[in-house]
């Protein structure tokens, strides 16, 4: 089964794409929606887009997308929960069921601590796919987390 998880930003939104098989996960590919410099409206149309795209290409059964826990800045708070609006349209849209989770829940489901540093989850995340170098940015290596704990949320 294929999983997409998806890391939510104002201008850089990490998605990572899992396929669990035989007790295993496999990265089928990770990587960032976003371009730099683009206005919010064409941001908003190029996400739905390449959502759109790895739906087609990939085939997910569904995803995993971080939910706001807490922001100390609302303007911050704000624009990204706008962007998880077109996202999680956009889901709905293409028939995609959802799991929001939360980064303690990610983090309990990748490392068995909730409370693991990033750094942590990143390196179980790495061996939980077989990577020896550090899977980068950053933002898509967290969408591989979500994508990974989706697969274990229970159905």
């Amino acid at each position: 089964m294929i999983f997409l998880g998806i890391d939510p930003g104002t201008t850089k939104i990490g998605y990572g794409i899992v396929e669990y098989q035989n007790n295993a996960f496999s990265c089928l590919a990770y990587g960032i929606i976003g371009k730099p410099g683009t206005d919010r409206q064409d941001s908003f149309l190029d996400t739905a887009t390449r959502i759109r795209e790895l739906i087609t290409q990939f085939r997910p059964v569904a995803a995993g997308i971080e939910r706001l826990f807490f922001e100390k800045n609302q303007k911050t708070a704000m624009a990204v929960s706008e962007m998880r609006g077109v996202i999680l349209a956009t889901l709905a849209q293409c028939g995609i069921p959802v799991h929001e989770l939360t980064p303690l829940e990610v983090k309990k489901s990748i490392s068995g601590y909730g409370r693991a540093e990033k750094r942590q989850v990143q390196l179980m995340v790495q061996r939980i796919l077989g990577y020896a170098e550090p899977i980068r940015p950053d933002d898509a290596a967290d969408a591989l987390a979500i994508a990974i704990s989706c697969a274990s949320a229970p159905r």
